[in-house]
C-alpha cells in the first residue's frame, strides 16, 4: 500500500510533528471527507505500507522526518514540490525560489533525483501573471533544479465554482483580471514549456488533464511505485519493488492506488487558486485548533 500525505492538505509544511507522531504509532485515523465513518490507516510495513508520497509547497520543516521515513523505518518516498512564484495577490505565502532550489539540490544529494517531483501547477493566466510571466519564470526555475529532478508536472487551474469566487474575490481587492484561456491556447503554451524543460534534463507531464496532451506533453502518474521503486533500489531498501494497482483518485488522474492520510480545510497556505479550501480563514482557525498528539490530523465535526 501507498500511503499519500497528502493532496488533501500540506502535510509536510505545517503537521509534520502529527506525522512523526503517528508514524511512531504505527497508524492514524482520517475523517472521511465525503461524510462516511472515519477509517484508519496504517503506518507500518507489518500492515502493508510500502511506501510514501508526500505532497508540499515547502518541504524544508519536514526534512529531518523524511530521514526517519527513510532511515529509521525504512520506507521509500518520493516528495511532489510544488514550486511556483505567484504574487502575494494570488498567492500569500511563496517559498523563495533559490531557497527552493537549494532544498530540492539537497534532497536530491541525499535520496536520488528520483525522490523529487517538481510541480509547477496550478498555471494561472491573469494580468498579473500573463503567459510571458510563467514562460520567464519556468525557465529560470527549471534552470535551477536542472540535474535535481527529472520531471515536471504541470496543470492549469481547474475553475471550480469555489476557485472562481475566491479568485474574483482576490481581483476585487487587488486590482487585477483573470482567465481561463481554451484548451488550443494551452496546448500551444505547454509546448513552449515542454521545449524549456527538455532543454534543462526533464520530462514534462500534465496532471489530470488529457485532453491537452501534446507533443512532448505525457500524462502525469503522480502516485507511481515504479518511481518509489527506483528510490528504495537508490538507497538500498529492501523489498525494492512497490506493489499497487491502478486506481486513480480522480476521473483523468493517472495515479495508481492510495490511501491518503490529509483533511481538505486545513491547510494555511492561503492559494487563491485551491481546490481543497473553500475559506482560508476558515482553514487557518482550523489548523489553529490541530493537535499534534491526536489520533486525526483534525476530527470529524
Amino acid at each position: 500500500m501507498i500511503v499519500s500525505a497528502s493532496y488533501r492538505t500540506d502535510i509536510p509544511a505545517y503537521y509534520g510533528e502529527w506525522f512523526i507522531n503517528r508514524l511512531a504509532a504505527g497508524y492514524c485515523m482520517v475523517a472521511n471527507p465525503y461524510g462516511g465513518r472515519p477509517y484508519r490507516v496504517p503506518l507500518r510495513r507489518e500492515e502493508g505500507v510500502e511506501a510514501f508520497v508526500f505532497w508540499t509547497r515547502d518541504p524544508e520543516p519536514f526534512i529531518d522526518c523524511l530521514r526517519v521515513v527513510a532511515r529509521e523505518h525504512g520506507f521509500p518516498f518520493v516528495v511532489q514540490y510544488t514550486i511556483i512564484p505567484y504574487p502575494e495577490a494570488l498567492d500569500r505565502e511563496v517559498t523563495d525560489p533559490e531557497r527552493a532550489a537549494a532544498c530540492v539540490h539537497l534532497l536530491r544529494d541525499e535520496y536520488g533525483p528520483r525522490a523529487m517531483v517538481w510541480r509547477y501547477d496550478p498555471i494561472v493566466f491573469s494580468s498579473l501573471t500573463p503567459p510571458e510571466w510563467h514562460l520567464e519564470r519556468f525557465e529560470t526555475l527549471a534552470s535551477s533544479l536542472e540535474g535535481a529532478t527529472d520531471e515536471v508536472v504541470v496543470s492549469f487551474a481547474q475553475v471550480y465554482r469555489k476557485t472562481e469566487r475566491n479568485l474574483d474575490a482576490a481581483a476585487r481587492e487587488h486590482g487585477f483580471t483573470w482567465e481561463d484561456p481554451p484548451d488550443d491556447a494551452k496546448r500551444r503554451f505547454l509546448l513552449e514549456l515542454s521545449s524549456t524543460a527538455s532543454g534543462h534534463g526533464m520530462r514534462l507531464s500534465i496532471c489530470a488533464q488529457p485532453r491537452l496532451l501534446a507533443q512532448g506533453v505525457e500524462p502525469a502518474s503522480c502516485i507511481n511505485p515504479g518511481r518509489l521503486g527506483d528510490v528504495a533500489r537508490h538507497l538500498g531498501i529492501e523489498p525494492a519493488t512497490v506493489r499497487a494497482r491502478r486506481k486513480p483518485h480522480r476521473e483523468d488522474c493517472g495515479c495508481w492506488e492510495s490511501r491518503d492520510i490529509g483533511a481538505y480545510h486545513t491547510c494555511p497556505h492561503g492559494c487563491t487558486y485551491c481546490y481543497a479550501v473553500n475559506d482560508r480563514e476558515r482553514a487557518a482557525h482550523r489548523f489553529a485548533a490541530h493537535d499534534p498528539e491526536g489520533e486525526f490530523l483534525l476530527p470529524p465535526g
